[in-house]
């Protein structure tokens, strides 16, 4: 068995509406672990619970009102009716119980062995890695993509490998999150398909509805597409917040309030080309103004955001303008300053140096006056003209005069 026994029976209850895993797992027993005849015998009977969610499905219709989807918490599944959740007989467990045993056992060798296959596979690729022998294509990749993203490329890369590349929408290869924020960046609905590989529908809708030229090209056009296969993780939660009950299922959806999403079509079972673009053309008719709407109101955000950062750049260039040339005031004020300071510096240093100059001369004019006056008094008075006084007079004569005089006299 590819899949072991809980997959299956998850898938069946993902697919059918059925919230009782133990009649899930008597019906898939009772076909062989078929899951293809398991899901068309209910949704072929229309007593079935898959048929009566289906059913109250439809009645919505395309032009129900919108309702919201919490991506967040997706809802439960409705329980079914009681008379639906009846247990089976002991005659149908005893008709069934060999289909128990055997598959029991072949799931549990199954299992087993692609645990051991997991096992091994992780520890060499651990050792590669750390031999330095790993490829080069995962050693280039810098950053891991998250699980989400990694299963949006998953099944691009299945879609692609099945159906031919480069025909069907384009698939974001992103998270429901991410791609749901880019078509709300893009300002365009989420076109969502969920793959149901073992659906007996799924193969012909791909090819003949999806992969068509008329319907690709709308839906890339229009809406952003995002696709995910019911066996992976976000895309069972999305079968689930979406309350989508047939396959092959598509719906749009828009960005809501409060990290929900509304829901504005849902497009279950089998369709032509040409139901498919009407169905789409009306969505995207009916939600044309509020997309519109909401543009205008974003370029208008980002223009008030734009002038805002235009005024405050002017502000800011004017307060800076208005600080510089203060900067100049100041730094001028602070150089005539310094200015004034060493002027009235010099000024005082040359008072001081005539004031010392002048102190000096009256100091040496008085220290002569002294000395004068010292020596007239150590000379004493000179006597008066009389006998016994002798005066003599000393002429001087400069050098240059006696040598004159006494080269006239030796010629």
């Amino acid at each position: 068995m590819a899949e072991t026994v809980d997959d299956k029976v998850s898938y069946f209850q993902a697919v059918t509406g059925i919230s009782d895993p133990d009649l899930c797992t008597e019906i898939l027993a009772a076909h062989n672990w078929d899951l293809q005849v398991a899901v068309s015998s209910i949704t072929a009977n229309p007593s079935s619970p898959s048929a009566s969610a289906s059913t109250s499905s439809r009645e919505q219709g395309p032009s129900a009102p919108l309702a919201d989807a919490e991506f967040v918490a997706p809802p439960p599944p409705m329980p079914p009716a009681p008379q639906q959740q009846q247990q089976p007989g002991i005659a149908w467990k005893l008709v069934t119980l060999p289909f128990y045993v055997v598959s029991g056992g072949v799931g549990l060798v199954a299992g087993t062995f692609r645990l051991g296959a997991w096992v091994a596979g992780g520890v060499l690729s651990r050792s590669l890695s750390l031999l330095g022998l790993a490829g080069q294509a995962g050693g280039d990749r810098l950053l891991e993509l998250p699980p989400s993203a990694a299963e949006a490329a998953e099944f691009v890369a299945e879609f692609e490998r099945e159906f031919g590349a480069g025909r069907g929408p384009r698939f974001v290869a992103e998270g429901f999150s991410d791609a749901l924020q880019r078509a709300q960046r893009e300002f365009k609905l989420l076109f969502v398909y969920l793959h149901s590989p073992d659906h007996p529908d799924t193969p012909a809708f791909c090819g003949g509805c999806l992969c068509a030229e008329p319907v690709a090209a709308f839906i890339d056009e229009n809406f952003v597409a995002w696709g995910g296969s019911i066996r992976r993780t976000e895309g069972f939660k999305m079968s689930n917040s979406l309350n989508a009950s047939r396959f092959p299922f598509c719906a749009v959806v828009m960005a809501s309030t409060n990290q929900r999403i509304m829901l504005l079509q849902q497009v279950e079972g089998p369709k032509s080309p040409e139901e498919m673009i009407i169905i789409l053309q009306r969505v995207v008719e009916e939600c044309a103004t509020s997309l519109v709407a909401a543009r205008i109101e974003a370029e208008e955000r980002l223009n008030n955001q734009r002038l805002r950062e235009e005024q405050d750049a002017a502000y800011r260039a004017a307060l800076e303008a208005d600080q510089a040339r203060e900067q100049e005031r100041l730094e001028e004020l602070e150089r005539r300053e310094r200015e004034a300071a060493e002027a009235e510096r010099k000024r005082k240093e040359e008072e001081e140096a005539l004031a010392r100059a002048a102190e000096e001369a009256a100091e040496k004019e008085a220290a002569l006056a002294r000395r004068r006056q010292e020596k007239a008094m150590a000379l004493g008075a000179e006597p008066d003209k009389g006998p016994g006084v002798t005066r003599v007079c000393l002429a001087l004569f400069s050098s240059s005069f006696f040598l004159t005089t006494f080269f006239q006299l030796l010629l």
